[in-house]
């Protein structure tokens, strides 16, 4: 990692740590008053604790043009980002992303896209639904290795991280306290529960919790919709196409239209906020992803409305395309974010109880 931004980080958590005005803002404020020094362990605890509402900065009296010049969420935010890349696995690619993410992106969804109708050219399966253009097995062969692969690559990247944070024993109950925090976005909730100040400065606003909640959720109904079709095809043996109301689809639909809502509320969010509170040299590339997986919701939704038309042939490939994308890029993303939120929040119950 390096070593100037855990310097700086760790300059300004010394200062916090002195004046303890931000005390009830979110957990990063607890966690830090607990140490008397910080190591780079620490400070990445701390990094990847915090959720950028931006309070805490708002409410400081020794950010610029004081001499301490404070900037709590950038430095952070630039120590979180860093992290991701030099905890990833494998580094190289991480690092490839971070310098060329927005190009990457989009040059992988086109050669997908096109990759997809090869696949369509060369062999109709003659099925019924979105198999009459790719068969099932095609399917399951391109998707299966770029779904568990990723996987692989971001659990030794966790491993490393809990390693790092302070490691010791994991419990499946800091894992549950994490998913609680984490489902109903407490750290977003701000000090008094009146949200945080991503967007208008000292403005307190819940937006920014509830899009990513419907982001959060959007995803997760998604997810559950793909994995009950999987359930029913092989569980069951009832295969695709699936009517308006199966699970697949009454899982599926409200999730993409949650998912397209929460993704395009927090791109117009950042297009509002202030980049220098946030890390700025990556601003472009993580406003791709939130595009991305606005994308993957979108051509989902528009897919399901062109069902039995000729506009499957040409949306199918982009859809597909996009959900590939997401897939292999998520260790190497702002998509790790979620996984590395939910590791530090594990953590954090871990170092609490510790102390107990």
């Amino acid at each position: 990692m390096q070593t100037d931004l855990i310097a700086e980080a760790r300059r300004q958590a010394q200062i916090c740590n002195a004046c303890r005005y931000c005390e009830g803002y979110c957990s990063v404020f607890p966690s830090l008053h607990r140490e008397r020094a910080f190591s780079d362990g620490d400070i990445t605890h701390l990094a990847n604790l915090c959720h950028n509402c931006r309070g805490c900065y708002y409410a400081c009296q020794y950010t610029a043009p004081h001499e301490f010049d404070l900037n709590i969420p950038q430095a952070l935010a630039n120590v979180r980002h860093d992290s991701w890349k030099a905890l990833a696995w494998p580094r190289g690619f991480a690092r490839a992303f971070d310098s060329n993410g927005t190009l990457i992106a989009a040059v992988a969804v086109v050669a997908f896209a096109l990759l997809f109708v090869l696949i369509q050219t060369l062999g109709p399966s003659g099925g019924a639904g979105f198999y009459a253009y790719l068969s099932h097995g095609a399917m399951v062969a391109v998707f299966a290795p770029a779904f568990v692969l990723p996987l692989i690559a971001l659990a030794v990247s966790l491993g490393h991280y809990w390693a790092r944070t302070g490691g010791g024993a994991f419990r499946l109950s800091y894992l549950r306290q994490a998913f609680n925090s984490a489902a109903r976005m407490k750290n977003l909730l701000g000090g008094h529960g009146d949200g945080c100040n991503f967007e208008d400065e000292d403005r307190f606003s819940q937006t920014r919790r509830y899009f990513h909640q419907a982001t959060l959720w959007g995803f997760v109904l998604c997810f559950a919709s793909t994995s009950s079709g999987t359930v029913l095809h092989y569980g069951f043996g009832v295969e695709a196409p699936y009517g308006s109301f199966s699970l697949p689809k009454m899982l599926g639909v409200p999730g993409g239209l949650l998912l397209c809502v929460g993704t395009a509320g927090l791109a117009w969010l950042k297009s509002k906020a202030d980049p220098q509170l946030g890390a700025d040299r990556v601003w472009g590339g993580e406003m791709a992803f939130v595009l991305l997986l606005f994308a993957v919701s979108a051509t989902g939704l528009a897919l399901y409305i062109a069902t039995g038309t000729g506009a499957v042939a040409v949306l199918l490939p982009v859809h597909l395309a996009t959900v590939l994308t997401l897939f292999l890029l998520t260790p190497y993303s702002k998509m790790a974010h979620g996984f590395y939120r939910l590791a530090a929040l594990a953590q954090e119950e871990a170092r609490k109880d510790r102390i107990a």
